[in-house]
């Protein structure tokens, strides 16, 4: 039988279960979040934990520089991203602030690897992510990320754009995060069902206004499609105003 180890779908209960599985010397074979559906083979573990916020004892004890690695792979969508976590904390016990030169460790060069590629979809959406005007006057944006950025998002678009009240909604997980001029709250969007999303009268001007303008302002023959790819990318067209008709086309 394979001990897996379950944990409640936050990065608090996941610091808190690996805790324990560090402080007893304990190697799991696996650890999943409460939504794991086992196999045969499976020996479904669930540890009581503290219900202390160790996120901030973790924010001292580690740095910010190997809490940010740590929290950005817990946010992608690897599968094994709870093990990297947990063998990565446990080389920082012997290696300290040097495990991030350690990358002949397999789960050291992929926490580095995984960290990286969140933080620069993250950087990407900051620029990708287009919002409408609705009837209130709130600001609404749809995005679908490989990870979950939202609340790095949300950081970002709290400063951006802090005189403005607004609502990121992440299609792929169906969460919405609201800010209200002060804070920014993240929610399923199954506890927002009376959330109701309709344009402003003045937003479909608007969109054509920028539309026009983003095919205007080009020099045809110094289109670059390739270079454009690369700097944004295709799988994103869909929910970016200026290229989501193109995106509809090669679909």
């Amino acid at each position: 039988m394979n001990d897996v180890y379950i944990y409640d779908d936050n990065f608090n209960s996941l610091l808190n279960l690996i805790n324990i599985l560090l402080k007893n010397k304990i190697k799991p074979f696996n650890i999943k979040n409460n939504s794991y559906c086992p196999n045969l083979l499976d020996n479904i573990i669930y540890l009581k934990t503290d219900e202390k916020n160790i996120i901030e004892i973790y924010q001292k004890s580690l740095g910010e520089e190997i809490f940010k690695i740590i929290y950005y792979v817990f946010l992608s969508n690897e599968d094994e991203k709870e093990l990297i976590i947990y063998y990565f904390l446990l080389n920082y016990i012997k290696y300290r602030n040097k495990v991030v030169y350690m990358r002949n460790l397999l789960c050291v060069s992929e926490a580095l690897r995984i960290s990286k590629y969140v933080s620069r979809e993250n950087h990407r959406f900051k620029g990708f992510t287009r919002f409408k005007e609705l009837k209130n006057k709130v600001l609404y944006a749809e995005i679908e990320p490989e990870n979950n950025i939202i609340e790095l998002l949300s950081f970002h678009f709290k400063n951006r754009l802090k005189n403005e009240c607004w609502i990121i909604k992440d299609v792929k997980r169906m969460i919405i995060s609201i800010y209200d001029k002060n804070n920014f709250y993240v929610f399923s969007e199954d506890n927002l069902k009376f959330l109701e999303i309709e344009m402003s009268n003045s937003e479909m001007d608007i969109e054509d206004l920028w539309k026009a303008f983003y095919k205007n302002i080009g020099i045809k023959e110094r289109r670059n499609d390739k270079c454009q790819r690369n700097f944004m990318p295709k799988k994103y067209w869909k929910n970016i105003l200026e290229v989501s008709e193109e995106y509809e086309i090669s679909c």
